[in-house]
């Protein structure tokens, strides 16, 4: 089994090079601010793309949900920010399927990249976890994942990055992992409400962010990508948001027997 020190010069010069001299007028996920990528960040990202590589291939896993740490939300008591879909191809080579908006806007798309890509997308702490599904899961989320139809089948562009767990109009990031993991589990998923109900039956539990009306309001209005108009109004006037969270996603694929505990790979 490769070491995680060989593993990391299997990036060629050649690619790595490409990485330093990226400027790209607009990046998934990020700012639309142009910048050049900076050497550090690019050779830890890559580092802990490597070590996670080595770690998934150690679990025996095939399929597992990866987490991120790409914005700081301690003061929420959050830990990530970021969820995907991270499966190992027949050729041995992981991918990661998720949402992202792009550059901070309100609408988003799906992508299919690599880990190096994942981790490289400005991350606030260089940190990894994941959460193993049970055998059963990994199967069924397998032959979803690999096919192009039903991957995006629940996936809608409109965007808010506190989009209301049991609402419709938006889908953030970690929701469309939940949403896309009922479909896997029952073939008669054909829209969100549905995996919703599905959701709602075997308890899943959302985070409930406490979020006053000045902060509603400055996030609004400074940000493209933030709506809360999706919530009901009995919640969003007790400032109770109620969201998908990393958190709220690993504690109930744990506690619904779907998976096991949370590992955690930090640089």
């Amino acid at each position: 089994m490769n070491t995680p020190k060989s593993i990391l010069r299997a990036f060629t010069i050649a690619a790595l090079a490409a990485l330093l001299t990226l400027a790209a007028p607009a990046h998934a996920g990020r700012s639309c601010e142009q910048q050049a990528a900076d050497p550090r960040a690019v050779s830890r990202g890559l580092t802990l793309a490597a070590q996670t590589l080595y770690a998934l291939n150690a679990s025996g896993a095939r399929v597992v949900l990866l987490a991120r740490a790409g914005q700081d939300l301690s003061r929420y008591g959050l830990r990530y920010s970021h969820l995907g879909f991270a499966y190992r191809t027949d050729g041995g080579t992981w991918r990661v399927v998720h949402k992202l908006n792009a550059c901070g806007s309100a609408e988003a798309a799906l992508y299919r990249q690599g880990l190096g890509e994942f981790f490289l997308d400005d991350p606030f702490r260089y940190e990894a976890a994941w959460v193993v599904p049970t055998p059963d899961v990994q199967s069924r989320l397998y032959a979803l994942l690999d096919d192009g139809s039903r991957v995006t089948a629940l996936h809608v562009r409109p965007y808010s990055i506190v989009s209301y767990v049991w609402g419709g109009k938006y889908q953030q990031s970690n929701q469309w992992v939940l949403e896309t993991l009922a479909m896997a589990m029952d073939a008669d998923i054909r829209n969100r409400a549905q995996a919703q109900s599905w959701l709602r039956a075997r308890g899943f539990r959302p985070t409930a962010l406490t979020l006053g009306p000045l902060t509603r309001l400055g996030a609004r209005i400074s940000a493209a990508n933030v709506a809360f108009d999706d919530h009901p109004n009995d919640k969003r006037f007790s400032d109770r948001i109620e969201t998908v969270t990393v958190e709220s996603v690993f504690a109930w694929m744990r506690d619904a027997r779907l998976g096991g505990a949370s590992q955690t790979l930090r640089l």
